[in-house]
This record gives C-alpha cells, sequence and structure tokens, in this order.
C-alpha cells in the first residue's frame, strides 16, 4: 500500500505541477513561463519526486515506465495492474484539482475545440503546431523509448544512482522541450488520460494512441536495454 501510495502522490505531482504549468503560466502575456517553463516543470516534478518517494516505490508515475521496467527485467508482472490503477487514480485527481483552481477564474470554460485545451494532448488538428497521427505516434514512441533508456541505465546497479533522479528529470525536461509543439508531450499514458477525461470531445478520442505508442516504445527500450545494453557479465 505504501508503494501505491507513492505512486499516487509521484503523479498527482507530476500531473499538478506539469499540467498546471501549463494552465495557468504559460500564456500569461509578457510574464508566462511558456514552452521552456513547462518543459522544466515537467522535468522539476519527476526529479523532486524521485527523490521524495523513489525509494519506496520506484518512482515511476507513468504506466509507460511501469511497463518499461517490467520488458527490461526489472518490475514484476503481478504488479503492474496495481501501479497503473494508482497511476491513474493520482492523475485524475490532480486533473480534477487543477480544474477546481481553474473554476475559480471569470469566464474559465474548456474549449475542446481548440489544440491542448486543458494541456490536453492531440495529434492532425489537436497537435499544437498541426503534425499527423503518423508524426505523433512516431514522436511518442520514440521519446518514451529513450525515456525509458535514460531511467534504465541512470538506475543501473552499476550506475551512480544518486543522480539517477537529475537524469531522469532533465531527460522528461529534454523530451517536453522536442515535442511540446507535435503532440502536447504525453510519453505518459496517466497523464494523458486525466486531461482527455475533464477535456473530452476529440481529445478524448484520440486518447488511444496516448497509451498505445508510449507503452510500446517503453516495452521495446525495456527489451533493448536488457537484451543489448546491460552488462550481464557483470551482474
Amino acid at each position: 500500500m505504501k508503494k501505491l501510495l507513492a505512486e499516487f502522490f509521484g503523479t498527482y505531482w507530476l500531473v499538478f505541477g506539469g499540467c498546471g504549468s501549463a494552465i495557468f503560466a504559460a500564456g500569461i502575456p509578457n510574464l508566462g513561463i511558456g514552452f521552456v517553463g513547462v518543459s522544466l516543470a515537467f522535468g522539476l516534478t519527476v526529479l523532486t519526486m524521485a527523490y521524495a518517494v523513489g525509494h519506496i516505490s520506484g518512482g515511476h508515475f507513468n504506466p509507460a515506465v511501469s511497463f518499461g521496467l517490467w520488458a527490461g527485467g526489472r518490475f514484476s508482472a503481478k504488479e503492474l495492474l496495481p501501479y497503473i490503477l494508482a497511476q491513474c487514480v493520482g492523475a485524475i485527481a490532480a486533473a480534477g484539482t487543477l480544474f477546481t483552481i481553474a473554476s475559480g477564474k471569470a469566464g474559465f470554460m474548456i474549449d475542446n475545440t481548440k489544440a491542448g485545451a486543458f494541456a490536453s494532448n492531440g495529434y492532425g488538428a489537436f497537435s499544437p503546431d498541426g503534425y499527423s497521427m503518423q508524426s505523433a505516434f512516431v514522436a511518442e514512441f520514440v521519446l518514451t523509448l529513450f525515456f525509458l533508456l535514460i531511467i534504465l541505465g541512470a538506475t543501473d546497479k552499476f550506475a551512480n544512482g544518486k543522480f539517477a533522479g537529475i537524469a531522469i528529470g532533465l531527460g522528461l525536461t529534454l523530451i517536453h522541450l522536442i515535442s511540446i509543439p507535435i503532440t502536447n508531450t504525453s510519453v505518459n499514458p496517466a497523464r494523458s488520460l486525466s486531461q482527455a477525461l475533464f477535456v473530452g470531445g476529440e481529445p478524448l478520442s484520440q486518447l488511444w494512441m496516448f497509451w498505445v505508442a508510449p507503452i510500446l516504445g517503453a516495452i521495446v527500450a525495456g527489451f533493448i536495454y536488457k537484451n543489448l545494453l546491460q552488462d550481464h557479465a557483470a551482474a
């Protein structure tokens, strides 16, 4: 239960901090933090929670990460479903909190015909810069693959584990710097689910892609690291 609570709080903070920065702070005229600020916010949520609760649950905060660690031989299959449920509940709770706060501003409404509404992910007309479904799929697949390679490498028992949280947090920052214009950056099915539920419409119907592409990318990364990169002789 402590592991699941750690995943709940870690994923809550990721969505609250990352999506919250996009909803509240990115677009303020002259003072908004923009793409760079949002990218840094997502990285900081993972970095801070990796050190806060990573020692309790492993610090996944993302269903794709759980799948990738399973494929890499670092995580038990029987724990996949409980972890993913805890992550999704944490993400949805955070989105609910964001919605409650946002509703306190006069004139607030979610326009589900607009790309990136309520920090949602999308492709085609719902991509921030108009990228196709194919482009979005490739971006999410490749970026999640490399995110898992970073996680698996940084947390390898032969790596300097004290700095793993920094590498992972900066890795997620870089991923957002690349892909916010493409998909508004998912690489995290729970983060996509939470925002899509509140937005509805087309972003909700596109949600499948933000589960399939990241999870496939993560699984491929797990197999690559386990079979091609990991030093089995030293192990």
